[in-house]
C-alpha cells in the first residue's frame, strides 16, 4: 500500500479501537516514526496533515531538523524518542518539542541547563523499564516517583509524562501488563505531578493493545512507512 493508505488504515484503527473503550480519538496523538526515512517521505506525511515525528538518533534528527523546518519552514514538532546522552542534549535543546527519553536526574539537569541559556522550557517524559529488559534504558518503576521529585526542582524541564517500550513478544499479556503496569504508575503520580498528561506507548507491532490500556501517545514507524531496509 502506499503511504497515505498506511496512514489512513493506522488512523482507522486507532478510531475504531478508541470507539470501543470509550475513548476520543483526538486524545491519542500519533508519532510517526521517521528513523531512516528520507526528507521526501517525512514532506509527504506533513502535507496530508501529520505533524509529529519521532527520531532516535541525533544527527539523522537534526540533519532532518534542518533541511526541513528551517529550510522549508514546514511546520513539524519534532519528538526525541531514543536514548539521549547528556553531552548530545546541546545539538537538539533549540528546537526539539519532546523528549521521551528521560531516564535519570543527571540527564534532565543536562537538558535543564542548556535550556536556562536559551530561555526555553523543555518538555520531558520519563522512561521507565516496565518490561525489566536489563539491555532496555530507562528507571524501574520503584524509582520513578523519587527522580521525579528531584527533576520538579528544576526550573527549565517540565514533566509531561512517562514512556515506556514493551518486550518484543507475541504473548499479548506480557505486552499489556507492561502497559498496564505504566498506567499503574501514571495515575498515581497524576496528584502530585500537576502538568503530567502524556503516557507514551505502543509502537507498529502493539499500539492497539496501548490504546486499550489507555496510551496518549503511539510511536508508529512500519505501519506507516513500511518496512526498513536499514
Amino acid at each position: 500500500m502506499s503511504l497515505e493508505e498506511n496512514y489512513s488504515e493506522v488512523k482507522a484503527k486507532v478510531r475504531e479501537i478508541c470507539e470501543k473503550t470509550g475513548r476520543k480519538p483526538e486524545d491519542v496523538k500519533i508519532i510517526a516514526v521517521s528513523k531512516t526515512f528520507p526528507i521526501s517521505k517525512i514532506m509527504d506525511l506533513n502535507q496530508i496533515g501529520q505533524y509529529d515525528f519521532g527520531e532516535n538518533r541525533i544527527r539523522e534528527l537534526r540533519d532532518k531538523y534542518y533541511n526541513i523546518s528551517f529550510q522549508y519552514g514546514e511546520k513539524i514538532n519534532w519528538h526525541m524518542i531514543g536514548h539521549l546522552q547528556t553531552r548530545k542534549v546541546k545539538d537538539i535543546v533549540a528546537f526539539i518539542h519532546l523528549i521521551h527519553s528521560v531516564d535519570s536526574y543527571e540527564l534532565a539537569a543536562e537538558i535543564d541547563a542548556r535550556s536556562k541559556q536559551i530561555n526555553k522550557i523543555i518538555d520531558i517524559l520519563i522512561q521507565v523499564n516496565t518490561s525489566n529488559e536489563p539491555q532496555k534504558s530507562g528507571l524501574i518503576p520503584e524509582d520513578t516517583l523519587n527522580v521525579c521529585r528531584q527533576i520538579r526542582n528544576l526550573n527549565n524541564v517540565r514533566i509531561k509524562g512517562l514512556m515506556t517500550m514493551a518486550k518484543l513478544t507475541e504473548d499479548t499479556e506480557e505486552i499489556r501488563g507492561s502497559f498496564r503496569s505504566l498506567k499503574k504508575l501514571f495515575d498515581g503520580l497524576k496528584s502530585e505531578f500537576r502538568d503530567m498528561e502524556h503516557l507514551s506507548m505502543g509502537m507498529s507491532h502493539d499500539y492497539e493493545i496501548a490504546i486499550e490500556e489507555g496510551a496518549t501517545m503511539l510511536r508508529i514507524g512500519s505501519a506507516i512507512f513500511g518496512n526498513r531496509t536499514v
